[in-house]
């Protein structure tokens, strides 16, 4: 779920793999190592992610379906 999740996130917001890597600094290779489960996303990496989508860590991780976040 949740490299699905963060693949669906990148390409509903029209970024490449290597756009989504320099957003994160870190590489294209190490962003798509990410997607496809190769690579455990760090914590700081997950919650950049969050932040960058305006989403919850809880759904990137497949844990909830609701995509706003709560305020």
């Amino acid at each position: 779920m949740l490299y699905r999740r963060i693949k669906e996130l990148r390409e509903d917001s029209d970024l490449t793999q290597t756009q989504m890597g320099e957003i994160l600094s870190c590489s294209q290779r190490v962003y798509s190592d990410y997607e496809r489960g190769v690579l455990d996303i760090p914590t700081d990496i997950l919650i950049s992610m969050a932040d960058y989508y305006n989403v919850s860590v809880d759904y990137i991780l497949g844990r909830t379906d609701k995509r706003e976040m709560s305020v």
